[in-house]
């Protein structure tokens, strides 16, 4: 059943907290981005001068057209859940199931990566945070099995970030905001000393910062493809600031702006490290968290450190962000009632979906493991799905509903879309075939997750029948501030 018009119109004073363009930017930013941290295997994959071309074409056919549309949807449709709502509205209640239960597993993996980073960034700094696991007691006489061994990894990502950022979402979007705009100083920072440091270095040693421009035997279209899925996971996510839509002070004008201004700081913020860590070589060995390395190679021991405190801020804007919007997929599916209307719940202090926003943390922190950071690519494939059916949806409701107002418009008609949809199906097609071809673990991962979606789909929608949800009232708002449910 498609939604009225009706179900996707904002709730009045829903949100009191509100973030300001600047702040949002930095959110954006984090959502995307937080800094060059990373990029790394980019460069060992694909050779510096293929990198650098992706670093610079990607933007164009990957994430400006993400940009484009989420500033028109976000503008024609300003309401909390983004995407979600977006694909209810195009699709009916399937298509938004769907693209907020895969968003949400999207999550589980993402998220698991940040509390991680942490702890290897500060173990650059403080040797016995290094990864290891600590027998913290044993029955005598029973062996392995009453031993109780805890991953010191996990417990410093879970007490240093998870517990912190889960309270500061607690806070609302303001602080989110307000706090990830002195992130981003932090984790942008010591890069700009490494470019400082590195790039004069370019020219008194006569480096060529893009050659070669591939791995030697490898052809310039294979090496571009190499890179792909890891230069895309680090241009996507900018639809994702569409799920706060209610929470951003004048969504109509501030969105627009700072999903622009955030591309061109994100794009900077990769290219200008980078040329200043390829003056030291060694690219075709690069893996994640080398820059650390290769600040110290440049610069001495402390901009090593300067660079592991920087990664450490990613992380906690990276997590804080992502958590932020993450965490009202849930909120917007309980009012439509897919799941239990706890998650409904707000903070009578503080008006923020409590409930959603400590839950997903749970969540995150028990998926937070080092083996999810060889998941990458089934990261990157399954959110390209959900960009599609973005795309979609997109082109859906300018069909059938020509008259909605759109604030934000995409220029130039149909054409401008084609322009817009033609290069980004292309690349996001070159991406899923390059998965297809190798097969393996990434491609088995991206099919279960796809039919465990839609097989889930049916017992819960049983449930939201047997719940007698009325669609239309909850998500037009019937949980606002001030009421919160209690089943």
């Amino acid at each position: 059943m498609l939604t009225s018009p009706a179900s996707t119109a904002p709730a009045a004073h829903r949100f009191r907290s509100k973030v300001r363009l600047m702040p949002l930017v930095a959110l954006i930013f984090f959502s995307v981005s937080g800094g060059a941290y990373g990029l790394e295997p980019l460069f060992s994959s694909s050779g510096p001068g293929a990198a650098m071309l992706l670093l610079f074409l990607t933007p164009l056919v990957y994430s400006v057209p993400v940009a484009l549309f989420t500033s028109e949807l976000s503008s024609a449709i300003p309401v909390e859940g983004g995407y979600y709502q977006w694909c209810k509205r195009a699709f009916g209640e399937f298509g938004g199931f769907q693209i907020g239960m895969l968003q949400w597993l999207t999550s589980l993996v993402d998220m698991a990566l940040y509390p991680v980073m942490f702890a290897d960034y500060l173990s650059n700094i403080v040797p016995s945070a290094a990864d290891g696991k600590t027998d913290l007691f044993t029955i005598p006489g029973f062996g392995p099995i009453g031993s109780f061994v805890v991953d010191e990894h996990w417990v410093i990502g879970v007490v240093c970030v998870v517990v912190p950022l889960t309270l500061l979402n607690i806070r609302g979007i303001k602080s989110v905001g307000d706090s990830s705009m002195a992130f981003t100083v932090l984790a942008v920072a010591p890069f700009v000393l490494l470019a400082v440091w590195g790039i004069p270095q370019l020219f008194t040693h006569h480096v060529n910062p893009v050659a070669p421009f591939a791995p030697a035997h490898t052809s310039a279209f294979s090496a571009m493809g190499a890179g792909l899925l890891v230069v895309m996971w680090n241009y996507n996510g900018f639809d994702s600031i569409s799920t706060v839509t209610e929470e951003i002070d004048e969504p109509r004008r501030n969105l627009p702006k700072a999903l622009f201004l955030s591309i061109g700081l994100i794009i900077l913020a990769y290219v200008i490290p980078s040329l200043g860590a390829l003056a030291d070589g060694g690219w075709s060995k690069w893996q994640d968290g080398d820059f650390a390395s290769i600040g110290g190679s440049l610069g001495g021991t402390w901009l090593m450190w300067a660079i592991s405190i920087g990664g450490m801020f990613s992380a906690w804007g990276l997590y804080s962000s992502l958590l932020m919007s993450n965490s009202r997929i849930p909120f917007v599916m309980a009012e439509d009632g897919w799941i239990p209307k706890r998650f409904v719940r707000t903070s009578p202090k503080y008006d923020t979906p409590v409930m959603a926003i400590v839950v997903c943390s749970v969540f995150y922190a028990v998926f937070c493991n080092d083996s999810f950071s060889n998941l990458l690519d089934f990261d990157v494939i399954l959110t390209n799905l959900t960009l599609l059916m973005e795309l979609a949806a997109l082109i859906a409701l300018r069909i059938k509903e020509p008259g909605l107002p759109r604030p934000y418009r995409i220029p130039g008609g149909w054409p401008g879309i084609a322009l817009m949809a033609v290069p980004l199906t292309a690349v996001i097609c070159w991406a899923g075939w390059n998965v297809v071809k190798e097969g393996g673990a990434t491609l088995h991962h991206t099919l279960y997750a796809v039919a465990f979606s839609v097989v889930v789909y049916f017992p819960l929608r049983l449930y939201r029948k047997s719940r007698a949800v009325a669609p239309e009232a909850a998500a037009a708002g019937e949980a606002t501030h001030g009421s919160h449910p209690q089943g």
